[in-house]
C-alpha cells in the first residue's frame, strides 16, 4: 500500500488539533466555574447525533467521579487555576488499536486508560483526595436548584 506523505501531515495535523480543541472545552468550562471555587469533573462523552453518523461530544461538569466507560473522558478542573488533571481517556473499544505503541495515532495515556479499564477498573473509579463528601455535594445541589427555581420565577439572588 503506497502512503502519500502529505496525507499522512494533514491527518497527523488533525489529530494534534483535536487535543488542543480538548483542552480548550475542558478550561471553557472551568472558567464558568459552574460550582463556584469548587474543584470539579468534567465528563465527556461522545453520542451519535440523529443522522446516524455525526457524532458530538458532550460536556458535563460532575461533583461526583463517574463510572469509568468506553467512549469518554474524564478531567477534574480546579477553578481559579489553569489546572486540568486527566483522569482517564477511553476510546470506542473498536478504535483501541490506532493508540497502540507504534503507530501514527499513539498516544501513551490513552494505552494506559485502556489498559487500567480493562485490568483495574476500580482504581479509575475511585474518588480524589479532595473530592466532597456527599452532605457537601447535596448543599451545593441544593443551593443550585433554588437558585434556578429564583430565576426562573423571575427574581435575581444577591
Amino acid at each position: 500500500m503506497k502512503i502519500d506523505r502529505l496525507d499522512a501531515h494533514d491527518r497527523l495535523q488533525e489529530f494534534k488539533k483535536q487535543s488542543l480543541d480538548i483542552s480548550e472545552c475542558c478550561l471553557d468550562l472551568v472558567n464558568k466555574r459552574p460550582f463556584g471555587d469548587t474543584p470539579f469533573y468534567i465528563f465527556a462523552h461522545a453520542r451519535t447525533e440523529d443522522d446516524g453518523v455525526s457524532k458530538r461530544i458532550i460536556w458535563q461538569p460532575r461533583l461526583t467521579r463517574p463510572k469509568p466507560q468506553t467512549n469518554s473522558m474524564l478531567f477534574k478542573g480546579y477553578p481559579g487555576s489553569d489546572l486540568i488533571k486527566m483522569c482517564w481517556m477511553i476510546p470506542a473499544r473498536e478504535m483501541w488499536d490506532q493508540y497502540k505503541k507504534g503507530n501514527l495515532t499513539e498516544h501513551s495515556f490513552v494505552c494506559w486508560s485502556i489498559d487500567k479499564f480493562e485490568n483495574e477498573r476500580a482504581l479509575l473509579e475511585q474518588p480524589e483526595d479532595d473530592d466532597l463528601n456527599d452532605d457537601a455535594i447535596d448543599k451545593i445541589y441544593e443551593s443550585i436548584g433554588r437558585q434556578a427555581k429564583f430565576e426562573k420565577a423571575g427574581y435575581t439572588l444577591i
